[in-house]
């Protein structure tokens, strides 16, 4: 039997890869999405320090560990040599980099995973076969699939008079922030990417955090035309032109920002000297537990 393709098969729906599990893909083939393990939580990382001459414990901070998610279901197909290419394209799919896994619910949300198990593949008949394959998520937060951009120059004035001028004798002048505003409408924090593109000297980025406190990332050079600057929050990585790490030239004295759960940052962009060229731009994605 050949499917329709994109007709829903009913429940669970996800795309890992470029495989469309809960439906049909462009070849007739069935997809059916049966189980879906571990998107729900990942495991905690928690110590709780015994108090002495008390009840209870001291609590430390705690943090999600990585997120094992496995996939089961069936693959249907309109033959067998359709059903071979069909699993082929799931070992291809589950490969040993980076996978991007979509889970289509109401609101779709992403995660970066990897195969961390062996895939495991059934022949029920020549043109079903069941699988079940076992991923893992080292970053465990669940994105929103919408990547969020904002963009800034440095800030400017323009307008107003030059005296003298019979007063009273009034020009309006325009300002120009250079600020961005960066909300999270997930439920836990996110990491910020912050590319700063040349001419500038000396750019610096103040992040201006929901609690009131200012957190500041100065980098001591300059970029000249064409030049780009990528400063990755979550990875603590600067790298210029894309290839080459500038870490060192980074101080980050009041320590790396964040976008807090349910909250707003905003990203403020000053230099040693005003160039109108100067962009800063900044990328995020909400995420969730």
């Amino acid at each position: 039997m050949t499917y329709m393709p994109g007709i829903d098969l009913g429940g669970l729906q996800a795309d890992l890869g470029g495989i469309p599990l809960g439906t049909a893909d462009a070849s007739g083939v069935a997809w059916s999405l049966q189980s879906l393990e571990g998107w729900d939580s990942p495991e905690v990382r928690a110590e709780l320090q015994q108090r002495e001459g008390d009840h209870g414990a001291w609590p430390a901070p705690v943090y999600l560990g990585e997120r094992p998610i496995t996939l089961a279901g069936t693959v249907t197909a309109p033959d067998r040599a359709a059903l071979d290419d069909a699993l082929e394209r799931l070992r291809a799919a589950v490969g040993l980099g980076d996978t991007t896994l979509i889970v289509r619910e109401t609101l779709p949300k992403q995660a970066t995973v990897r195969r961390s198990g062996k895939l495991l593949m059934q022949y029920v008949t020549d043109r079903i076969s069941t699988y079940s394959v076992l991923v893992t998520a080292a970053d465990p937060r669940r994105y929103s699939t919408v990547m969020q951009q904002g963009s800034t120059g440095l800030p400017s004035t323009s307008g107003g008079v030059t005296l003298p001028y019979t007063l009273p004798y009034t020009i309006s002048a325009t300002t120009t922030a250079g600020q961005i505003t960066a909300y999270n409408e997930g439920s836990i924090a996110t990491k910020p990417v912050l590319t700063i593109s040349g001419p500038v000297s000396q750019p610096q980025v103040i992040a201006q955090m929901p609690d009131g406190s200012v957190r500041f990332l100065n980098y001591s050079q300059d970029l000249a035309v064409g030049e780009f600057l990528v400063i990755d929050t979550g990875a603590r990585t600067v790298v210029l032109n894309g290839n080459v790490s500038r870490r060192r030239f980074l101080a980050t004295p009041t320590s790396w920002p964040d976008i807090a759960a349910g909250a707003t940052v905003t990203f403020q962009f000053r230099a040693a000297t005003y160039n109108p060229s100067a962009l800063l731009t900044a990328t995020w994605r909400s995420a969730w537990m």
